[in-house]
């Protein structure tokens, strides 16, 4: 068993205080959040069940971790209602509004500049 493998598979959770397994070696009947969202589920208020750990070069510890939860405890998604369709709407138009000039961009402002591209980068005007 390699170092690595080894590192990660603690099914009695014993090191990390929770069920480990490699990645991509979970057992059935455990998700994560976005395999739970895939299939119209949520976690509901559960426990998280286990964990998948693998190596990641980006993180300073070097690992990665996503947590798993069960299938069987999963609740469906809550439908989305008219109140919060309204309110996901206010919300992008605002982010796609210009503080600037006050005009709908047609896409969301960015951020660095903090203004649509016509306010940050006018034309110079010629003679």
């Amino acid at each position: 068993m390699s170092a690595a493998f080894g590192k990660c598979y603690d099914p009695d959770g014993t090191t990390w205080g929770i069920p480990t397994y490699p990645w991509r070696l979970a057992p059935e009947g455990l998700a994560t959040r976005r395999q739970l969202r895939a299939l119209g589920l949520r976690p509901g208020g559960q426990q998280v069940a286990a964990q998948v750990m693998r190596r990641s070069r980006r993180r300073t510890d070097g690992l990665s971790v996503a947590y798993l939860y069960r299938l069987d405890k999963a609740k469906p998604v809550r439908p989305m209602t008219s109140r919060k369709w309204g309110a996901l709407a206010l919300a992008m138009l605002a982010r796609r509004t210009c503080p600037v000039c006050r005009l709908d961009a047609g896409y969301c402002i960015p951020t660095s500049l903090g203004m649509c591209c016509r306010c940050a980068y006018p034309e110079p005007h010629t003679a």
